[in-house]
């Protein structure tokens, strides 16, 4: 007989469903990957950022941030604001120009693409008459001047692109007005920069890559004045005055040239080569502010002696009599300096500097020049990202120790506020307090504030102290010394390097009720720490625990343990270590479980599993889990890559160590270490898999490699030994869909510390199609997940339902199954694979709510293989909905992901950037934040003075312009 939905309780469902559920990416943190272009709007005070993959970000006060992103598959090259506008304009490397807006839309600003354009040239003309290389955005805000490799300039009107063809300046003009001798022997190649005087912007300076300089009027259509250099040119500076012009130059020297009206100006003024005569790097920009405190600043990336020091990528900064050459860890991409003022012509005030890795904003106004805290664009990445673990409403009082252990390591950072502070931030407050943990390969665990649209970098952990690394003690490069020539001073933060790669953060678990942390690394070493408002010195002692349990016939081939500090260590404020067990095989942990109520910490590797008592500081339990097929768990876990990582890694300490300068090739061959590593670990989860394919759940064999590995580790109190008695346990996870249930007898709270924590075996399930556990959970006699420890004694969460039955979900990669409790018997399951081809990679327990209702109904997030996130309710483990969300391909994003609380999620989209998603249509946080024309528009009064931003940040005042086109007046 069929049966017959109703069709009213359908719609009823779908309308549930869409109160509960709504996927969206909401934002991108952390800071954009392989940038290639930087622009700011002294007038919005935005700053842009694009990138090799065609991203143009803007950023403004906190919060305020818009992402675009080009249909066409090319780098930023060049972002230049139109002054005073809310419009920029692109440039990319295939040649083409796109016009960008910040359009309101629902009192929101949105940014918009609302144009392209590419050049073309004469018909049979080669591709370089037309090939940008300088971009001009004219103050009068209706103009683009465009150099080109040809030596051409052409303008186009805007927001239109339209050309006019009769405005445009013929490398053959140029040409025909300087004289013969400097024609003759130099060919003026591409169009190097392009400069608008700043008294008067019917003149603008054309530069040429091989040294000539043209003052042209824009207005008569000829040459003013030709400046005759000599040396290849990189740059270009013209000074408030109107009067001077500096060139910086590929040898390494800048000149100064005045604005004389006398032609040809055949010798600079002056000309300086800043460090030294012996041969040096060029000069590839340089900029000179006035100040009233006494000289100018003058500010110039490069120059550095060749043979020493050619390698750095510094930034040089002189002032009166102080001169330091800021010194960058990775390429530098742009710079620009911010000044006081409501015009923008006052005080430099920061220094902001776009390198490969990160953002660096130095303050100018404060002795020593100090570097700004930025609000966003943090260098996730300073040291590779290895785990991450997500926190949801964390208490008042923990937040506040939190920051203040963080205070207290960033008394270095300027007190200014951050400089840049355009747009509204229009976003609600954050509903609560999240915390996002992310652990590193440096052995440092980092905590940001996630509540908002900004992840903001709270506090950072660093568990090296315990141990003795590789770390030489003289191989410091923070500071140059004393009366070093040239007066070097590192900045920023990105240090992809660890002394010792067993230091990596592989688990992270943090009890939010009692400020308890515990770490886990690849060495098999496991810390836990405890919340302290004071430094303290104490030593740390290591529980040894064999996981092997004395086996015969396995001999470990991996990694030797790290060798615990014997001598006491001064601990900061801040998280503090107090116990470790280290485990034997010292192989990487693969599963942690910490239950702050009854003081135990379970963890679990490639051998097996225990737990630990830290109330009483010893080990309670052993099990191994290994398989005696496991020949791959003995020669410790990616073995192979880990190898190749290791020969990588001494390699280029080796090079640090010979020689201090070689910091330039550590961070160009970062990015190329990073992708070596991904693609490594890749090829060996894949060797560790089968591809998924379309057909019915199949038994693995025992055979398979690694069948031992402990996925996960769960605390519960609930009925294992029978119906009428709830008792504390510990649940165990493997690869090889084994689940050992233990039982535990934890002292009351009179007797904790003299009668010891007791275990024994109580359940064992051995799932039939041998696929790997990934998740563990226990509902109680309502279906709802058991509560955290400690969270109903804080009263943050109602005590479980303990009468009627328990049940035990076992998520394997395959397949969800809820076996009844304490029989475990099989009472209902939900296949996977069989239906398309999935498995489980990441799973979590998460809360939904509709935006009118406060009642909230707990689900089962799912992230599988194929990068598709699913809903399932419990506990009926039914498919609610899935989504789309990462590509099948993007394997490290999809390793990388980690689920919150009530629904959201975040996932690496890069080895430097998070983006953040929700599910929940109650919980999102995503940019809200508006953006409005500046006060100084164009002028409807032609003779009224207007203040143009040149892209560097430093705004002029100027006369009125204007251009013949079709015998009309552009005014």
């Amino acid at each position: 007989m069929k049966r017959f939905r109703r069709h009213g309780h359908e719609s009823q469902r779908d309308k549930h469903k869409q109160d509960l559920y709504q996927f969206n990416k909401t934002v991108e943190h952390g800071f954009p990957h392989q940038p290639s272009a930087l622009g700011f709007s002294p007038s919005l005070q935005l700053l842009a950022i694009g990138t090799r993959s065609g991203a143009i970000k803007l950023y403004g006060a906190p919060g305020v941030e818009f992402m675009g992103l080009h249909d066409e598959n090319a780098a930023v090259t060049q972002v230049h604001f139109l002054p005073n506008q809310v419009e920029l304009v692109t440039l990319l490397d295939d040649n083409s120009l796109h016009m960008w807006t910040l359009r309101a839309h629902n009192s929101m600003s949105e940014l918009l693409e609302i144009g392209r354009f590419t050049l073309s040239g004469p018909p049979g003309a080669p591709p370089s008459v037309t090939r940008v290389t300088a971009v001009l955005a004219h103050s009068s805000g209706e103009l683009l001047l465009l150099g080109t490799e040809g030596g051409h300039v052409f303008v186009v009107e805007v927001p239109g692109f339209r050309e006019l063809e009769e405005n445009n300046i013929s490398v053959e003009d140029v040409q025909n007005r300087i004289p013969e001798d400097y024609v003759g022997r130099r060919n003026l190649e591409c169009v190097e920069t392009l400069h608008e005087n700043p008294l008067n912007p019917r003149q603008v300076l054309i530069g040429y890559s091989r040294g000539l300089m043209v003052l042209w009027d824009l207005d008569r259509q000829r040459p003013i004045q030709h400046f005759l250099g000599t040396q290849q040119l990189e740059s270009v500076w013209w000074m408030e005055d109107g009067e001077n012009i500096l060139s910086s130059h590929s040898d390494g020297s800048y000149c100064q040239w005045t604005v004389t009206g006398e032609d040809p100006q055949t010798e600079p003024e002056k000309q300086e080569m800043p460090y030294g005569s012996f041969p040096c790097k060029a000069i590839s920009k340089v900029i000179q502010l006035p100040s009233k405190q006494g000289p100018p600043f003058l500010i110039f990336s490069g120059g550095m002696p060749r043979a020493s020091y050619g390698d750095r990528h510094c930034i040089s900064v002189i002032h009166s009599k102080t001169h330091e050459a800021l010194d960058f860890t990775s390429r530098i991409i742009d710079f620009f300096v911010i000044r006081e003022g409501v015009n923008h012509r006052g005080e430099p005030s920061a220094l902001v500097v776009l390198v490969e890795e990160e953002l660096i904003v130095v303050d100018l106004q404060t002795e020593g020049w100090p570097v700004i805290q930025t609000p966003y664009l943090v260098p996730l990445h300073c040291s590779a990202i290895t785990c991450s673990h997500h926190v949801s409403s964390i208490p008042l009082k923990l937040w506040e120790r939190v920051q203040a252990a963080g205070a207290q390591q960033n008394t270095h950072y300027s007190k200014k506020p951050w400089p840049i502070n355009g747009g509204q931030n229009l976003a609600p407050d954050p509903p609560q307090r999240d915390l996002l943990l992310t652990g590193h390969e440096d052995g440092t665990v980092r905590f940001w504030d996630a509540s908002g649209v900004c992840l903001y970098p709270m506090y950072k952990l660093s568990t090296a102290g315990v141990f003795l690394t590789d770390a030489d003690p003289n191989d410091n490069m923070n500071q140059g010394s004393e009366g070093e020539w040239p007066p070097f001073r590192k900045v920023g933060c990105f240090d992809p390097y660890s002394d010792d790669p067993r230091l990596g953060i592989q688990k992270i678990h943090l009890c939010k009720y009692s400020g308890y942390l515990t770490v886990a690394g690849t060495a098999g070493q496991i810390l836990v720490l405890e919340l302290n408002d004071e430094a303290a010195e104490q030593t740390v002692e290591a529980t040894v625990v064999d996981l092997l349990q004395g086996q015969e016939g396995f001999r470990w081939k991996g990694q030797a343990r790290l060798d615990v500090r014997e001598e006491p260590v001064l601990f900061p404020p801040g998280f503090q270590p107090f116990a470790l067990v280290q485990c034997q095989p010292p192989a990487v942990v693969t599963a942690i479980a910490l239950h702050s109520e009854w003081k135990l910490v379970a963890f679990g590797t490639s051998h097996g599993f225990g737990f630990y008592d830290y109330h009483q500081r010893n080990n309670i339990l052993v099990k191994c889990t290994l398989n005696p097929s496991d020949q791959m768990a003995l020669e410790g876990p990616l073995s192979r890559v880990k190898s190749i990582k290791k020969s990588l890694r001494q390699s280029f300490r080796r090079i640090r160590r010979s020689r201090v300068s070689m910091r330039k090739h550590h961070t160009n061959n970062a990015a190329k270490l990073q992708e070596i590593n991904a693609r490594l670990e890749a090829e060996a989860l894949q060797e560790m898999e089968l591809a998924p394919v379309q057909r019915k759940i199949e038994a693995r064999s025992s055979d398979d490699s690694f069948t031992g590995l402990v996925r996960t580790l769960y605390f519960a109190d609930t009925f294992v030994s029978d119906s009428s008695h709830s008792t504390p346990s510990l649940w165990a996870g493997t690869n090889g869909g084994a689940v050992f249930a233990y039982v535990l007898r934890v002292p009351s709270l009179e007797r904790r510390a003299e009668d010891p924590v007791v275990a024994h075996a109580a359940k064992e399930i051995q799932l039939m199609h041998r696929a790997p556990v990934v998740g563990l959970v226990v509902l109680d006699g309502k279906g709802a997940p058991l509560p955290e420890p400690l969270e109903v004694a804080h009263d943050l969460a109602r005590s479980p339902e303990m009468h009627g039955s328990h049940h035990l979900l076992v998520v394997s990669e395959e397949q969800f199954k809820l076996f009844t409790l304490p029989k475990v018997s099989s009472k209902s399951k939900l296949k996977l694979t069989a239906v398309d081809g999935s498995r489980v990679r990441r799973v979590g327990v998460a809360w939904f709510g509709s935006r009118t209702d406060e009642q909230l109904e707990s689900s089962l997030v799912v992230l599988t293989n194929q990068g598709e996130l699913h809903v399932i309710s419990l506990p009926s483990i039914k498919m609610m909905v899935h989504y789309p969300c990462i590509r099948r391909e993007d394997v490290s994003g999809i390793a990388s992901c980690v689920f919150t609380k009530y629904g959201q999620g975040f996932y690496l989209i890069s080895p430097s950037e998070f983006e953040r998603f929700s599910l929940s249509t109650r919980w999102v946080v995503e940019p809200h934040c508006l953006v409005e024309a500046p006060l100084q528009m164009r002028p409807k009064n032609p003779s009224s003075p207007v203040h143009r931003d040149q892209p560097d940040g430093v705004p002029t005042e100027h006369r009125n312009i204007c251009f013949k086109k079709n015998d009309k007046k552009i005014i």
